[in-house]
Order: structure tokens, then C-alpha cells, then sequence
């Protein structure tokens, strides 16, 4: 049968058309809510106005208004103009509601400050095409719109974003193809982070069965330590953090007081702690609500167990930030000792990596420590978490090195990216290098089998984490299944609690 070059498919506001691109029907910027702009400025999403006849769905929608573009996003060309900013967008094999495939959601990274679905880094037609199943991408407000804590708004706006666009998957995915009860949430960075979070919201729950997360940030901000970050954000435009003050802020504005910040935020160590020492004053809040309790308290008390996790990390994550900070060669001793107490799990954490790892150089030490802190042992930690509260999660851990810059980078942060969704344009292309070697196109295949294969049966092809032997995918040239291979940071980590940041200064 002659499939039609503009497949249309119905949703709960209206029908929509897309086109057929390489055999997948292909539709872009149907909106899941209203704009959140005006009267719904920092509101909760709300759900998308009707519209009449078939909606013409080519084009991607608006990315949501932030800072200037970061590595974990850039598109090519200028934005689309306009309010849209919570957007859908699909790729199927055939928009037949009796079809019923599994469905992967991405959430994309960015610091929770930047990133849009329109990077061409997401592009999904090689995951729904080699998988056979739907991939839907999504945007959701960042920044100050996303995460600021103001005053007269619902906390974590971003985060209901998702759930709102979970609720429209739900709603209306069969229409194009997917089956409802098969969904996966996966993400990375921020994304990640996010995904860890839902898991978490009791808001999300029931609303997909299973979640791969890709680099789980530890950073989550008490009430406290958000409120000052937020109070420090609008005085940089002589305002204050509510609604009233803020909503009189121009949408593509405001991100210029997060970019002002974003520049000085080691002014606030004293006061912040290591949050001073990222690129990013965002991150989710631990607001008793819409957040009840952190990521890993949540799924040790078994709130996710019924969702079945992917989660873990690479093996050089904080190398990508000293490459992009200008620090690849520059980092003396004073810099390690001081990275070592200020990210380290207990206050003789400088001692303890120290004796952990004898030879280690002083850069490798400030780049493992933070390694740690940010991103592996929050992983790792989750996947713990999930076992613990009865639920089953597989690990793995990346350890292959990006073969651009001559293998300098090794396995940085971000290089899951390109092999996820085997597309090598922006990041990718400065870590894989634009053309992709048959090495490199042979580890993207089996992240692709085994992320679709977890969609479609919940089995990625690796034994489940148990806390004995603690066996993960190890992701290299010649991947292996092993004992988990950070064993020397695990034991520094293993009685760390990652708990919502505390503000440290009245």
C-alpha cells in the first residue's frame, strides 16, 4: 500500500500533518500546552488550545527563551520566532493507532539553562527507524522560566512541562502509532537529572514504565539555597523574585540575568558551596510539593519501583568542563586540594583520594573529584537507590575515549550524545569527529539495540545491578559486562548521602 506523503493523525486538540522522511512519518511543534507567556507567565502548564482542520506540524516549534547557546546545544541557523515553546514533535514508522510500539521520550540537557528539541543532535530517525518504535522529543521552559524559585509560582515549572508533555503522550500517542503503556523516559545531563526527578514526582507516576538515565546530575536545591540563588538572579535586574516584578521582564530578557550571574557565581562559594563552582545557578528543587524529597531518598523508599531504570555515566565526565574552562594543562596542587575538600564525600576527602590513588597527577585528581560529585556517584547512587526500594535497574559505564583531539577528551561528558542517537553534527562532531569511524558507528549500534531493546521488552542485554556483584555494562571497543569499574570512588562515596543542597550562610 502507497503510504501518504503527508500522513495526518488526530490528537485530543485537533488533527495534525506531517510529512514521510525516510520512511517514518515525521511530525514537529504540535503543542502539548498553551504558550506560557501573559496571564500564564511562571504558571503551570495549561492544556493546548483547539484548533480546526489539519495542523500543518513541519516545522520544529520555538526553543524556550535562554542564554546564549551552550555545547549541549546548537542548532543550526536562527530559532523559530514566536510563544510556542512547549512543543511536541514524532517520529513513527506509520501513524496506524493499531500498531502499538513502544514509545521513547527524550529530555534533553543544557544545565537545565539551555537546550531546545530543534538541535540537530536529536534527531531521532535512526533510533526509530533501526528500533522500530516512536521517538517524541520535547521542549520545556529553563532557566529562570524552568527553575528560578519565585515567589507567586509553582516550583519546578519545567518539571511539570515534562509531565504535561507526558500527559499529551499518554493522551494521544496511539493516535500515531504507540502504545501508551509502553513508554520510556530517557534523557542525559539535565535531562537526566529531570528524568530522576520524575521518577520521583508523585505527579509523573503511572505515566511510563520505564527510564534510562544518562549522566544523573547530584545537584538539587533545598528551599533555602533557591530562594537565595533566585533573590542574587532578579537583583541583577534591580527586581525581586516574584511573579509581579519578573512577569513585567521580557521572555528573551530575562535570561540576561542568569547569563550575569553565570559569570560571577564563585562570589557566592561562601554562601552556595560547590554550586558556586558550576557553570549553572539552575537546577530542580526539593520544594516538599511538587519534589517531595530528593531523587534518591524518593526511589530508596521504593516510589519508582515499578519502573524499571537504565542509568549510568561516563568515565571522564568533568574532562569536557576543563577542556571547555581552558584548565586542560593548568591545574596545580593548590587547585586539586582545594577541589578535593570542597567536593569531596567527608571532610578528609583530600587524604582519602589522595591514598586512593597514589599516582595520581593534581589535574587528574581535580577533574576525578568532580567526576564524582556531579555526575558518577549520583548515578551510581540511583541505581543503588532503585534496588534498594525493590525496583530493578541496570548500570553501565562508558568508558571508550572520543576519538577527536587525538583521544585527549577520553570518555567526556556528552559522548553519549552522538552514539544515542548516531548523529555527529555540534558536540558530536567536536568529540567523534564529523565522520564517524567504523569503531564509532559500531559502539552507536549497540547503544541503539540496547536502549530500543530496553523500550520494547525491558531487557538492555546485560544482567540486572545487584549490590554483590555489581555488574555493569562496560561500554568500550570491545564492551564487556563487569563488576562496576570505579570500585576506588565507590568506596569513597559509598556512605555519602546526596541530599538537597543546603544554603551554607544566613
Amino acid at each position: 500500500m502507497i503510504k501518504s506523503e503527508f500522513p495526518e493523525a488526530m490528537t485530543a486538540a485537533g488533527a495534525v500533518r506531517g510529512r514521510r522522511e525516510g520512511g517514518l512519518a515525521v511530525f514537529r511543534g504540535i503543542p502539548y500546552a498553551q504558550p506560557p507567556v501573559g496571564e500564564a507567565r511562571f504558571a503551570a502548564p495549561r492544556p493546548a488550545d483547539r484548533w480546526d482542520g489539519a495542523r500543518e506540524a513541519f516545522t520544529f516549534g520555538p526553543p524556550p527563551p535562554q542564554e546564549p547557546f551552550g555545547p549541549e546545544a546548537t542548532p543550526a541557523g536562527p530559532p523559530p520566532a514566536g510563544d510556542d515553546w512547549l512543543t511536541v514533535n514524532i517520529w513513527t514508522p506509520d501513524a496506524d493507532p493499531a500498531a502499538r510500539r513502544p514509545v521513547m521520550v527524550w529530555i534533553y540537557g543544557g544545565a537545565y539553562k539551555f537546550g531546545s528539541a530543534d538541535d540537530p543532535a536529536y534527531d531521532s530517525s535512526r533510533l526509530a527507524r533501526d528500533g522500530d518504535l516512536i521517538v517524541v522529543t520535547l521542549n520545556y521552559r529553563v532557566g529562570i522560566e524552568g527553575f528560578a524559585s519565585i515567589e507567586g509560582a509553582p516550583a519546578n515549572r519545567a518539571l511539570l512541562d515534562q509531565v504535561a508533555a507526558l500527559e499529551w503522550v499518554r493522551e494521544n500517542i496511539t493516535s500515531f502509532g504507540g502504545d501508551p503503556d509502553r513508554v520510556t523516559v530517557f534523557g542525559e545531563s539535565a535531562g537526566a537529572g529531570s528524568i530522576a526527578a520524575l521518577m520521583a514526582m508523585p505527579r509523573a507516576r503511572g505515566l511510563f514504565r520505564r527510564a534510562i538515565a544518562q549522566s544523573v546530575p547530584g545537584t538539587f536545591f533545598s528551599e533555602a539555597l533557591a530562594a537565595d540563588i533566585a533573590e542574587t538572579l532578579a537583583g541583577e535586574l534591580g527586581l525581586r523574585p516574584t511573579v509581579a516584578d519578573l512577569s513585567g521582564v521580557d521572555p528573551r530578557k530575562l535570561p540576561q540575568a542568569g547569563a550575569a550571574l553565570s559569570g560571577r557565581m564563585r562570589e557566592y562559594v561562601h554562601r552556595w558551596g560547590p554550586v558556586a563552582l558550576t557553570p549553572t545557578p539552575f537546577s530542580p528543587v526539593v520544594d516538599g510539593d511538587v519534589l517531595p524529597t530528593t531523587p534518591w531518598e524518593a526511589l530508596a523508599g521504593g516510589a519508582a519501583r515499578d519502573v524499571e531504570l537504565i542509568a549510568g555515566h561516563n568515565r571522564d565526565e568533568y574532562r569536557l568542563f576543563l577542556m571547555l574552562g581552558g584548565m586542560l594543562g593548568r591545574v596545580d596542587e593548590g587547585l586539586a586540594s582545594m577541589a578535593l575538600g570542597l567536593f569531596g564525600p567527608t571532610p578528609d576527602a583530600e587524604h582519602a583520594y589522595r591514598a586512593a590513588f597514589p599516582d595520581a597527577s593534581a589535574e587528574y585528581l581535580f577533574e576525578l573529584v568532580q567526576s564524582d560529585w556531579l555526575f558518577r556517584m549520583p548515578s551510581l547512587h540511583l541505581v543503588e537507590a532503585q534496588v534498594a526500594g525493590g525496583g530493578r535497574a541496570h548500570m553501565y559505564d562508558l568508558t571508550w575515549s572520543a576519538p577527536a583531539n587525538g583521544g585527549a577528551l577520553g570518555a567526556c561528558h556528552g559522548l553519549d550524545v552522538p552514539l544515542t542517537f548516531g548523529v555527529y553534527g555540534g558536540l558530536g562532531g567536536m568529540l567523534t569527529g564529523p565522520a564517524p569511524s567504523p569503531e564509532t558507528e559500531a559502539l552507536s549500534a549497540r547503544f541503539r539495540s540496547a536502549w530500543t531493546a530496553f523500550a520494547a521488552t525491558g531487557d538492555p542485554g546485560w544482567a540486572a545491578y545487584d549490590s554483590e556483584q555489581c555488574l555493569v555494562q562496560v561500554l568500550d571497543s570491545e564492551p564487556t559486562v563487569a563488576a562496576y569499574p570505579e570500585e576506588a570512588s565507590r568506596r569513597l562515596w559509598e556512605r555519602h548521602t546526596f541530599a538537597a543542597l543546603p544554603l551554607t550562610t544566613a
